[in-house]
């Protein structure tokens, strides 16, 4: 699964989705690159921080409406995208409460 082109949907993708990419893909490198992914996200300016929340975003939704295919991958999806969002930006825009995949 191509997770940085669902990131960026039709904006230009950023460096920082392949690194997360990689957590995704690889879960067990997530403790040891979300400190470093926090870092570099800290250095964005406004716009680019608006951009990779959307992108975080795009992943939970994509998590959500894919879910019944693969659960546990969507929950992977899901909590990588949902911690890096937190951590960055202090909130969720979607919460688990949300239920956005229409059923």
């Amino acid at each position: 699964m191509d997770y940085s082109a669902i990131m960026a949907g039709n904006e230009t993708s950023l460096e920082i989705y392949e690194e997360i990419s990689q957590c995704i893909e690889r879960i067990s490198l997530f403790p040891s690159l979300v400190e470093p992914i926090y870092r570099k996200a800290m250095t964005f300016d406004e716009n680019t921080l608006d951009q990779l929340r959307f992108g975080l975003f795009r992943l939970q939704l994509h998590a959500d409406i894919h879910r019944n295919e693969d659960l546990e991958q969507a929950q992977k999806v899901r909590f990588v995208a949902q911690v890096l969002e937190k951590i960055i930006y202090g909130s969720l825009l979607l919460t688990s409460d949300d239920n956005l995949s229409g059923e």
